[in-house]
């Protein structure tokens, strides 16, 4: 009898101590994926000082401009948004909509310098702020030593066996674009800003979509010919009581 309750007691424990004696996710591999991976737990939509955030089922057509920041060795060793340990010296970035796992090209608009970040992590939430870098992104930009600068992203895509599988946009300024306003699960409510949208601005459009088995409706507000008329826009709706406001690429 004394030998069964040994031989249970760690059991027991384990029973007690659950998820503590779980076995330990496995980091995922920072070599770049074939694919895009499926829904995963952290592409479901979440909430940070109050502010919900859905994170994009697809990174085409995605593109940004605002202030990047950057986080070092604070968070080095750290667990990223998808488990992954933060290496500060690795060319990484946290975003807060795009797919983890896809690759964005960041262009410094202070002095041009451009580089290619993969998004594993999600942040930052400071107002105003569109993409959080890595040291070492950050000192290839040329930002680490000042914080902060005016940046432009554009997703790429996925990246696997070693080559370069996105394309990326001949021109970044011509094309037609439109501003994602607003998301909602029920779909009279993204109808009636849409209703709405339509009669200030010509067009919008209800995009559904679906986020790991949730149904969502996307507006889309205005057309325009150019990224740079574009982006002027999301700050206008931005300004203007829609702070979530992004431009998107129409096909």
């Amino acid at each position: 009898m004394a030998t069964m309750v040994r031989r249970l007691l760690p059991l027991f424990c384990c029973l007690l101590l659950l998820p503590a004696c779980a076995p330990k996710k496995t980091s995922v591999t920072r070599y770049p994926e074939a694919s895009k991976p499926g829904i995963r737990p952290w592409q479901k939509p979440y909430t940070v000082n109050g502010q919900r955030y859905e994170p994009l089922d697809s990174h085409t057509g995605f593109v940004q401009t605002g202030v990047a920041s950057w986080y070092g060795s604070d968070f080095h060793g750290k667990n990223t948004s998808n488990g992954e340990k933060y290496d500060m010296n690795a060319m990484t970035a946290a975003h807060k909509t795009l797919p983890l796992g896809v690759y964005v090209k960041v262009k410094n608009l202070d002095n041009g310098r451009e580089a290619i970040v993969r998004v594993n992590d999600r942040g930052p939430f400071v107002k105003g702020r569109v993409i959080d870098l890595s040291y070492a992104a950050a000192k290839k930009l040329g930002l680490d030593a000042i914080g902060t600068a005016p940046v432009r992203i554009e997703a790429l895509g996925y990246r696997g066996s070693g080559a370069e599988q996105y394309t990326a946009v001949a021109n970044y300024d011509e094309g037609n674009y439109t501003i994602q306003v607003g998301s909602f699960k029920e779909y009279g409510n993204a109808q009636r800003l849409s209703e709405n949208m339509k009669k200030q601005f010509g067009f919008s459009e209800i995009h559904m979509t679906d986020v790991d088995g949730a149904t969502f409706y996307r507006v889309y507000a205005g057309k325009y010919t150019s990224l740079q008329s574009a982006e002027e826009a999301e700050k206008t709706f931005s300004e203007s009581g829609y702070p979530g406001s992004f431009v998107v690429a129409l096909e």
